[in-house]
């Protein structure tokens, strides 16, 4: 409204506190309470129908079913083209919603969907098919490129395109090499570059380069950097804490995500679950503010940052506003930057506390949000109190000259601590701060809060991982497992196929809902000997499919002059949604052909012995990417298979087989 309508309407060209407070005599901030809650709630209800009910797979960061991925596990659905559009409108009605999420794993998510689309050459869902690319129709290069979408991900998140390559190495990527090191890098350096063009168009800057990523942290003075030796072990100490804080945080949302397993598992249930979350988000935030009296001063070039005065005097601003009303980002940035005395510690204090429960029961929630920016700025607000803390209780000046320094190395401390992120994390930090200075403390510090969280309990994402019973793969074996044998794990007895089979067994075979597994080995007796049968190739379920599809029979083959050859392209072309086995016809008279597998199985399968210790399968599925495994005595007779849901029923964890067993009763 111009100051020539107030004049006219005789309305007051600045407002004062007891405008607020007549206002709240009046029961007008009850109102205001109302509709911000309704309203969040609203926003919310619609980000949570649309994952609830439509796309599920887009519930959470993303980031531990792209782990999985990269693993080796086919997760259904997670990286179609309809689990995009999900993903992207329900962070946004979460971030507009006032929920204490972020952005970040969201976006990590759509980089490896849309590297996946665009590495296939066509969509599935649209049908549609360019005919280009068609190299790349094949488990291996799909993999290659989600790790580089996840890459591009966070590089466009945090500007940091080095840390989205080591984040692809880290926490992605589980088959590595030298050509896709460079080549992650160069997908991450693009993501980088293309959005600094369109920040430049947007900031009405055009051709301006150097915007950082879409999170802002600010760049730190170089005069205000420094930091001693006497402070190391106080940067070891709040790494510790970190570690705490975060692996408290983990039990707490572990136990959390079994009480929704067990009792909101219903769409309906899951969205009222995420609009009472909004609605008592807005009224915590709604009351801190609201009964907090740490003011300060405003300068003028403050007016755009705080915009509230609430209770405060004329010329100043409310501190807790600054924290709860702005942007999770913009908090952050504040948090970093801010002089000293901005914040007194019981706002900051009481910020930490809630807006970490807050978080906690956040995530998990049937919206798609990531926990990024939370742990930040929940490890900033508690940095920056220590830092107070230590200066008031410290006679060196230096201690306190840059409140921020503890802000950092808080929330360097608290993220680590929740994701046990160190390598990627480090470098992230450093180029999103555009200061590589305190590499070394955040390095110090990430190292200890992983190695004190680990002490009580895994990362937030390996824990998801294993509530959802994904057979996911670590690194090393576990350490109970060096007793056990091949034989103890495997699956028998084995459903096998011989060489040349009729195609009714193969139809009823790939039928039978109890042979779920997705590889079968092939045997071969010697004709006119009684010898048992002998292994002699692996044929995969999607390849019998495809044969059966182009009606690949024996007699076919005899009676057409002109048969086609099957290619490698019609297996491609059918990738990755192979035809369900329902949906393809076969006729009695069909069903009494033979079908010879000899060109298509593969010839020199791995096998290993009954004796073989659970480590060195471990190490081979794990180096090689395998899904199946044939298990052969002395003779090269199949006496039982290997597969991923084997080994990982055996990787007992810190929780234990009992508590993940509880988790899906």
């Amino acid at each position: 409204m111009s100051a020539k309508c107030c004049q006219e309407l005789d309305l007051p060209l600045t407002f004062d506190h007891t405008d607020i407070e007549n206002f709240t005599e009046v029961g007008g901030l009850s109102i205001s309470l109302l509709l911000w809650a309704v309203l969040n709630s609203a926003i919310v209800m619609v980000g949570g129908i649309i994952v609830a009910f439509f796309e599920p797979i887009a519930a959470g960061s993303g980031i531990p079913q792209i782990k999985c991925y990269l693993n080796g596990v086919k997760i259904p659905r997670v990286v179609r083209l309809k689990t995009l559009v999900v993903k992207v409108a329900g962070v946004i009605c979460s971030v507009v919603g006032g929920l204490a999420v972020g952005k970040e794993g969201p976006m990590i998510h759509s980089g490896a969907v849309v590297a996946a689309g665009v590495s296939q050459g066509r969509s599935t869902s649209l049908k549609r098919d360019f005919k280009i690319f068609e190299y790349f129709r094949r488990d291996t290069e799909k993999r290659d490129f989600v790790s580089a979408g996840a890459a591009a991900g966070v590089s466009a998140a945090f500007g940091a395109p080095v840390g989205g390559v080591l984040f692809a190495l880290e926490e992605g990527a589980s088959f590595w090499n030298q050509m896709l090191t460079w080549r992650i890098f160069f997908a991450s350096m693009i993501s980088t570059f293309t959005l600094n063009i369109f920040l430049s168009v947007y900031n009405k800057n055009p051709g301006d380069l150097s915007n950082p990523g879409l999170i802002n942290f600010g760049r730190f003075p170089v005069d205000g950097v420094a930091y001693n030796f006497y402070e190391i072990p106080l940067f070891i100490a709040m790494g510790a804490i970190g570690g705490l804080l975060g692996a408290l945080f983990n039990i707490l949302n572990y136990w959390l995500t079994i009480f929704r397993i067990r009792y909101v598992h219903r769409p309906c249930l899951q969205v009222m679950e995420a609009m009472l979350v909004a609605a008592v988000t807005a009224t915590v935030s709604f009351t801190m503010i609201y009964f907090s009296n740490d003011c300060q001063p405003l300068g003028p070039e403050d007016k755009k940052e705080y915009p509230l005065q609430l209770f405060c005097a004329d010329g100043e601003y409310n501190s807790m506003a600054t924290t709860f009303f702005n942007t999770p980002e913009r908090s952050v940035h504040s948090l970093f930057h801010n002089q000293p005395g901005t914040y007194n510690p019981l706002t900051l204090g009481l910020f930490t506390l809630t807006y970490f429960f807050l978080a906690c029961w956040t995530y998990g929630l049937a919206v798609s949000a990531g926990v990024f920016i939370p742990s930040l700025l929940i490890g900033a607000a508690w940095g920056r109190l220590c830092g107070f803390l230590l200066a008031a209780i410290t006679t060196p000046a230096p201690l306190w000259a840059d409140p921020g320094k503890y802000a950092l190395i808080g929330a360097a401390a608290q993220l680590g601590g929740i994701v046990r992120m160190t390598l990627s994390l480090t470098v992230i930090m450093v180029e999103a701060t555009g200061n590589v200075t305190y590499g070394l403390p955040i390095m110090l510090v990430l190292m200890t809060s992983k190695i004190v969280g680990d002490y009580f309990v895994e990362g937030l994402y390996d824990i998801h991982i294993k509530l959802q019973s994904i057979p996911f793969l670590h690194w090393e074996a576990p350490a109970t497992s060096h007793w056990l044998t091949a034989r103890e794990v495997m699956s028998s007895p084995v459903t096998c196929l011989n060489r040349i089979e009729k195609v009714g067994t193969i139809v009823d075979t790939l039928s039978n809902t109890s042979t779920n597994h997705n590889g079968f080995p092939v045997v071969v007796q010697v004709s006119g000997s009684d010898e048992p049968e002998k292994l002699c190739g692996l044929i995969l379920r999607s390849q019998l499919i495809v044969l059966l599809k182009h009606k690949v029979f024996v007699e076919l083959a005899r009676s057409r002059l002109t048969h086609r050859k099957l290619q490698l392209k019609d297996f491609r072309d059918a990738y990755p949604r192979f035809p369900p086995i329902q949906s393809i016809h076969v006729s009695q008279d069909e069903r009494e052909c033979m079908m010879d597998l000899t060109e298509f199985m593969n010839a020199t399968p791995y096998t290993v012995p009954q004796e073989t210790s659970l480590p060195r399968v471990f190490k081979l599925f794990r180096a090689l990417g395998l899904r199946h495994l044939v298990v052969v005595d002395d003779e090269n007779r199949v006496v039982g298979l290997v597969t991923r849901k084997d080994l990982a029923r055996y990787h007992i964890g810190k929780h234990g087989l009992e508590e993940l067993q509880l988790a899906q009763t």
